[in-house]
């Protein structure tokens, strides 16, 4: 006997973060999905040729950048309009934007975003609130239109300290520790980007590393770095400029969800 309302979920759309070191070509990357149009906090389409260049939004800067963004979200959301693909063009740099907005709003005048709102840690809980209103207006353009969403990171290191393990350094994103769980928790495929590298020397020598530029995107879960998927990839993807490795391997990509209306 069947139950009401029980189906079989249908392919959705990507939400994914793709993070780096500068000069990794993460915007290029982000910019390799369909028909993207890019939200920018920061000026990465330098990296693409004109030609090539996708549609973008005007930069977010200045006192009004947070109210910016929230009515260039709401306009994906409420217009009727063929992108597939909305790049957020980073995280980090939004970091960076709500922090200044917290601090440059709060009457006190305070120094620093731990400073803000009274300290004890009310300021980064403000800015990581921020970070989820945007969280769920692209959630909402992901379900409601049918829109991929990747979201782009830069990297830092953090020391991991397990109960059941030494500690140890591995790469994850540039945000602040309340903020992170946003594009990396409830996201179908963290992907980091970095170039192929090999460590040479003899033994005793002091080691190089080398690399002939090829860039790999490692989406599973490794020690190294925050990354994970959920379409089953176990390996690297060598990344060719202006190619999306994961075209043939998100079943999303290879067959396009169907558009929804906003509601």
């Amino acid at each position: 006997m069947a139950l009401e309302g029980v189906t079989k979920p249908a392919n959705r759309a990507l939400v994914g973060t793709v993070c780096g070191d500068s000069g990794m070509g993460k915007t290029v990357l982000a910019c390799s999905f369909p028909n993207p149009i890019v939200i920018r906090a920061e000026d990465g389409l330098q990296s693409i040729p004109e030609a090539t260049r996708p549609d973008a939004f005007p930069m977010l800067s200045g006192v009004d950048a947070v109210e910016d963004l929230k009515g260039q979200l709401m306009q994906l959301i409420r217009e009727d309009h063929d992108y597939q693909t909305v790049v957020i063009d980073s995280v980090t740099a939004l970091d960076r934007m709500f922090v200044e907005h917290i601090v440059a709003n709060d009457p006190k005048k305070p120094k620093s975003i731990n400073q803000a709102l009274g300290g004890y840690g009310a300021g980064l809980s403000a800015v990581a609130a921020l970070h989820s209103s945007v969280r769920k207006a692209c959630g909402v353009l992901n379900t409601k239109k049918g829109m991929h969403i990747v979201f782009i990171a830069h990297a830092d290191t953090e020391t991991m300290e397990l109960p059941d393990a030494e500690p140890y350094t591995r790469y994850s994103l540039r945000l602040n520790k309340k903020s992170v769980p946003y594009y990396v928790d409830d996201v179908d495929l963290v992907g980091f980007l970095k170039l192929e590298t090999h460590v040479i020397g003899n033994e005793g020598e002091r080691k190089k590393a080398i690399s002939d530029g090829t860039r790999v995107l490692v989406s599973y879960s490794t020690a190294a770095n925050v990354s994970k998927n959920r379409y089953g990839i176990t390996e690297d993807l060598e990344v060719e400029e202006g190619v999306n490795p994961l075209i043939d391997l998100v079943p999303s990509l290879t067959a396009p969800p169907t558009k929804k209306a906003a509601k």
